[in-house]
């Protein structure tokens, strides 16, 4: 159809149950929207509630529909990992063979030496550590010393900390560019990330200029498959670190989660065929990773307020798909990532609805629907559920 659309609405970290393997992670227990929810007492997501989201899973103040407006089911992720380029990759049809790597004793040496070495400054840090404490911690000597803080987490990252008045924003860019040249091969994590911040020692605060410098996907993804098919793929918010751009037609950066649906309304306005794939952060990046369960709650309540602005807009063949790409219980007593399913609800004017998709085995699933949708030969990845929806 010429003015089809699909609308992917990520709802990073926003898990819903551990998986089968999760011990392997150190995750058993973990289970995001339904312990987000007892923590609180209860959501108010009628709009999601409306949707079919109670019916997923048991969550405490989103009760069950029986007669649900969307199509409900859950993910499971084949690939090994827990972070977003995984998550991402995998419902864009490319499993992983294999995690990428992790540091939980810090980087080795030679890979520190060759990056200060490159970027003409000695570091602080090279552990583990929350990206809030770990600026508490060092970040007055940074000021102090203008050295870089470089720290990891439990997930594939290799991230740098630096204060936008000591360390500019671009040079903290650049030298992250030169991270990810030497983070390859064996040593290649998922992600590079920038965390700039400001403020004086005892306030620092980490800033929206955060970027992303992932790993290009080792093989074809269904963005790339689309765009060579000349159908317009819009992403919104970090898909394009991600996928380091490959696959978009249009790009458009986001501040927070309510610009983000600033910006999902105005694309829904301004684009009229094509995929819309947005990713809402603050759920992992401001929340889940503090182990903020009130503002999670209080996050998850915003964007249900804010989800009739999208359905209203919706034409006649459009198909909306809200799902997440991995946990971050902010109830456990880890900050990082928690191996978990995630929700998968599907709406649209144009399908059945109330159609229980049950356990889907793999997030790829999503890509190999939405070929189907396009009309285009898929990766080979994942069973499309368009036949089961379908009217």
């Amino acid at each position: 159809m010429a003015d089809q659309r699909v609308i992917i609405i990520i709802l990073d970290s926003c898990g819903i149950g551990e998986l089968p393997d999760a011990e392997l992670y150190g995750d058993i227990g973990s289970n995001t929207l339904v312990n987000t929810a007892k923590s609180v007492g209860g959501l108010k997501l009628p709009h999601l509630q409306r949707l079919g989201l109670g019916n997923i899973v048991s969550i405490p103040g989103v009760e069950v529909n029986e007669s649900a407006k969307a199509d409900f089911g859950k993910m499971n992720e084949i690939s090994p990992g827990k972070d977003s380029t995984t998550g991402h990759w995998e419902m864009m049809g490319l499993i992983l063979p294999q995690p990428f790597p992790v540091y939980p004793q810090g980087f080795p040496v030679d890979v520190m030496e060759q990056f200060e070495k490159n970027i003409g400054r000695k570091c602080l840090g090279n552990k583990p550590a929350s990206g809030t404490e770990i600026i508490k911690e060092l970040g007055e000597e940074h000021v102090q010393t203008g050295k870089p803080i470089v720290y990891t987490s439990a997930d594939s990252v290799f991230q740098i900390a630096a204060h936008e008045e000591i360390l500019p924003v671009e040079e903290l860019y650049r030298i992250c560019k030169i991270a990810r040249g030497i983070m390859v091969g064996e040593h290649g994590v998922a992600r590079v990330i920038a965390r700039p911040f400001l403020g004086k020692p005892g306030s620092f605060k980490r800033t929206e200029r955060r970027r992303d410098f992932s790993l290009p996907p080792p093989s074809e993804t269904v963005l790339d498959i689309l765009k060579a098919n000349h159908i317009p793929v819009i992403g919104i918010g970090k898909i394009e670190d991600l996928f380091v751009n490959r696959g978009l037609s249009a790009s458009i950066h986001t501040g927070n989660n309510s610009d983000g649906m600033d910006k999902l309304v105005e694309a829904l306005k301004g684009y009229k065929q094509g995929l819309i794939f947005i990713n809402l952060v603050d759920f992992d990046m401001l929340w889940g990773h503090r182990n903020d369960a009130a503002g999670f709650a209080a996050g998850l309540e915003d964007f249900d307020r804010r989800l009739p602005d999208v359905l209203d807009l919706l034409t006649a063949g459009d198909i909306l798909i809200i799902t997440a790409d991995h946990g971050c219980d902010p109830t456990t007593p880890s900050t990082d990532h928690s191996r978990e399913y995630v929700p998968l609800l599907v709406y649209g004017s144009s399908i059945k609805n109330n159609v229980n998709l049950g356990v889907r085995e793999s997030f790829s699933d999503v890509g190999a629907t939405i070929v189907e949708i396009f009309g285009v030969k898929g990766t080979g990845k994942g069973k499309s559920f368009l036949g089961e929806i379908r009217v």
